[in-house]
């Protein structure tokens, strides 16, 4: 499923700390391994001064021999590496790549050259992660610390879930590392009290439907997981699982990965709706943009079926194209 792994790096330590993940992913699913370096032209920096050839022949230059650095440690721990260099905006190269070049995961540091700041993740890798309609593994660059690139091992890995089918898309991804590092495999899921709208507190009657059917989508849930559990335990899975109700999922989602001191969190785009409007579905966006533990998502649906914006249908229109 994970044949070929996109690492965009731009020179900085905190983009490379994607990299020990990307060793421990790689080993894991035999998948080769692509180093990207995007040279920003001068006009993408609104810098109006013309070119210096010699300058920039330096900075390509300069770039070859960083990418080669890290491809040979990679090369030296058993993995199939190659380097690419492009020229452009960083996000649209990084994009255009992937979707060209059959990358089944971008791994992406949350922040890079422009360094740490308030928000999760930095401006580039938003672009990357919402229009590149691929699976993204994301390290968070604020937890990182001076991890040599062998040091990273997996040992306990959340699988979110819903009870669908789509959800499962992710379980033999995570099922591969959790046997290659040994793992616990930890599945969660949240299952949300139905909502009854109301001005006033709740009638009995009222009270008593909605803990009904909680009480049997909890039961639906339970069977769910006894037959993953007794199918996953043949395989030599250290398996567990967490399931409770909640008035919020996401929160609850959160919580449940924060407690359970999760290495990583591993996720499907989109689950049982697969609302096919945008890229992720509600709970892979909110760990998106408020999560604190290295995230996979693995995108359920193709680029063809995932619909375009109005901003990229006018941007298109506008350009032409």
């Amino acid at each position: 499923m994970i044949n070929h792994i996109l690492i965009p790096l731009d020179g900085s330590a905190l983009a490379e700390c994607v990299l020990p993940h990307v060793l421990a992913i790689a080993q894991a699913v035999e998948a080769r391994v692509t180093l990207l370096h995007v040279l920003e032209l001068p006009h993408a920096k609104a810098d109006k001064q013309a070119v210096d050839p010699l300058e920039w022949h330096l900075r390509k230059q300069e770039a070859e021999e960083y990418l080669a650095r890290l491809a040979a440690q990679l090369s030296g721990n058993g993995l199939t590496v190659s380097d690419v260099i492009m020229e452009g905006p960083p996000a649209e190269c990084v994009i255009d790549f992937a979707n060209t070049h059959d990358v089944d995961l971008i791994a992406l540091s949350s922040h890079g050259r422009s360094g740490l700041s308030g928000w999760n993740v930095s401006s580039v890798v938003q672009k990357i992660v919402l229009r590149s309609f691929k699976s993204t593994l994301l390290v968070r660059a604020y937890k990182c610390s001076n991890t040599q690139l062998t040091e990273v091992h997996y040992n306990r890995l959340f699988v979110g879930l819903d009870s669908s089918t789509r959800a499962e898309y992710i379980l033999p991804v995570a099922i591969g590392l959790a046997q290659f590092h040994n793992a616990e495999l930890i599945l969660g899921t949240v299952i949300r009290r139905p909502e009854i709208l109301h001005r006033f507190p709740l009638s009995d009657d009222e009270e008593s439907l909605v803990t009904r059917i909680a009480d049997h989508n909890y039961r639906a849930a339970s069977h769910y997981f006894d037959q993953l559990h007794s199918r996953l335990s043949m395989q030599g899975i250290d398996l567990q699982t967490r399931l409770i109700v909640s008035d919020h999922v996401s929160v609850s989602l959160h919580d449940m990965v924060e407690q359970e001191n999760a290495d990583l969190v591993l996720l499907v785009a989109h689950g049982h709706s697969g609302e096919s409007r945008w890229p992720y579905g509600s709970v892979a966006t909110s760990f998106i943009a408020y999560g604190t533990t290295s995230l996979m998502i693995m995108q359920d649906l193709s680029p063809a079926e995932i619909k375009r914006t109005q901003a990229e249908i006018a941007a298109r229109e506008i350009k032409g194209h």
